[in-house]
């Protein structure tokens, strides 16, 4: 199994890497960070009525907030984002989404996109046939609430053999660095966890941790405590020499650009293009997770999404690859540090 790292240094530091290229630009009185549009974007959904979602416009550093109501448009332009008037709400498109979900099929995801305010369904290369034909009977029921959008490749889980975590004959790739109740522990996939019970740095190499809980399906993922002397500093490893420092844990935004780091590709960027996405693998379905257009290939479950010093999510799966593109789910860290009692250190 393979999970998303880095090389031995970076499995115990974490799998981050930043470029300044890619490093946001301060925010003036016109526009707004990543972090302060989060902030804002909260405040106003649970306000406005008809709340239709929000994204981030990365280029013109503003929030976008959809609303279904007119009457909403002044209170949204007054807090200092951009409101745009939507046919539908998030209710309704959770809705959408929900009913699809409990009606899924392997190979598919699902998730809300709010530029286009639709429920955007995605079928992989083995969704074909009488399959496809149900599916698209499913998507076209929704009275345009949902689309239909096809990918090359297979939703897989990204594991495979490689040089990061290893154990029980299979790699995976760190995560984050954390401490549970003082003892120092790494975040990874749940499906690298529930298949690995002792790892070490290298293939055969001596323990260095033991696996602790995990979950996957449904969710994607697992802790392991250290036993062994590794340094673990709260660190990722960036591929050229140097690491990023991660200071802690965020919420990723829709249009907020990241960044994976893992073992087998190292590092890619891309942007958020959904958050509480469901993706049916065929050993089950994971929802909340992140949708991005960030590449990535089996070795690299497991590994950072992160922007600059905050981490947003560990690789859970997804279809295509860094030669050709693709897509690529994670699962959000907060949950996991939620379920372990961790803190990301």
């Amino acid at each position: 199994m393979a999970v998303v790292g880095t090389s031995v240094a970076a499995l115990v530091t974490g799998a981050l890497t930043l470029s300044n290229a890619n490093a946001s630009e301060p925010a003036t009185a016109d526009t707004l960070s990543v972090a302060k549009a989060s902030t804002l974007a909260k405040d106003l959904t649970s306000e406005i009525k008809g709340n239709g979602g929000t994204y981030y416009d990365a280029d013109a550093k503003k929030l976008v907030v959809n609303v279904t109501d007119e009457s909403a448009k002044a209170k949204v332009e007054a807090a200092g984002a951009e409101a745009k008037v939507v046919e539908h709400s998030m209710a309704q498109l959770n809705t959408v989404k929900k009913s699809l979900t409990e009606n899924d099929v392997v190979g598919t995801s699902r998730s809300v996109d709010p530029k286009t305010n639709k429920v955007v369904v995605t079928a992989d290369s083995t969704v074909k046939g009488d399959k496809l034909a149900a599916l698209k009977k499913q998507v076209a029921a929704q009275d345009g609430k949902a689309v239909l959008k096809h990918t090359d490749g297979k939703f897989t889980t990204k594991i495979a053999g490689g040089d990061a975590i290893w154990g029980s004959g299979s790699r995976c790739s760190l995560g984050f660095n954390v401490t549970v109740g003082g003892e120092a522990a790494f975040v990874t996939a749940g499906h690298c966890t529930n298949a690995v019970d002792s790892w070490s740095d290298s293939q055969g190499g001596s323990e260095i941790a033991t696996t602790q809980d995990g979950s996957f399906p449904g969710d994607d993922y697992g802790l392991a405590k250290y036993t062994g002397d590794a340094d673990h500093p709260s660190e990722v490893n960036l591929y050229d020499g140097s690491t990023q420092a991660i200071s802690g844990a965020a919420e990723a935004e829709v249009g907020q650009t990241v960044q994976r780091s893992g073992s087998t590709t190292q590092l890619h960027d891309g942007e958020v293009l959904a958050v509480d996405a469901s993706v049916s693998y065929p050993e089950g379905t994971v929802d909340g997770l992140i949708h991005t257009n960030v590449c990535a290939e089996p070795g690299d479950s497991g590994g950072a999404l992160f922007a600059e010093d905050k981490a947003l999510g560990m690789t859970s799966g997804g279809s295509g690859d860094c030669s050709a593109g693709g897509e690529t789910y994670f699962q959000p860290v907060g949950e996991a540090l939620e379920a372990f009692g961790a803190e990301i250190g």
